[in-house]
């Protein structure tokens, strides 16, 4: 079992930043692929980026290219999101999730095992 908990969220004007954190706990996540997806009101959760174990390949959703930059430290078993440049689009519940294994590619829903709860982000314009 792993417990992941989000946390960093808030309210920020357009234009501001922020920085998601995601720890995890019950067994070290440093050998797996990390994700972070968001769901807006009304809207189907959707993938934002990706890290693998190393932190040496990431991948982005091209909405947020070039302004957020997923990152992870294996020695604290987490994982963060940096948000830069901030719209009012970004407004979403922020999760992060876990990928154990598997031929799902890592920017399907359906390819993690394990998912916190969420952070509430909101962008005001």
């Amino acid at each position: 079992q792993v417990q992941l908990v989000e946390s960093g969220g808030g309210l920020v004007q357009a234009g501001g930043s922020l920085r998601l954190s995601c720890a995890a706990s019950g067994r070290t996540v440093s050998s797996y692929t990390m994700g972070w997806f968001r769901q807006a009101p009304g809207k189907e959760r959707e993938f934002v980026a990706v890290i693998n174990w190393s932190g040496g390949w990431t991948y982005y959703a091209d909405s947020v290219k070039g302004r957020f930059t997923i990152s992870r430290d294996n020695a604290e078993n987490a994982v963060y999101l940096q948000m830069n440049s901030l719209k009012p689009e970004d407004t979403a519940v922020y999760s992060c999730a876990v990928k154990l294994g598997g031929r799902i590619q890592a920017t399907q829903i359906q390819a993690y095992n394990y998912w916190g709860q969420g952070t509430q982000v909101t962008v005001s314009s």
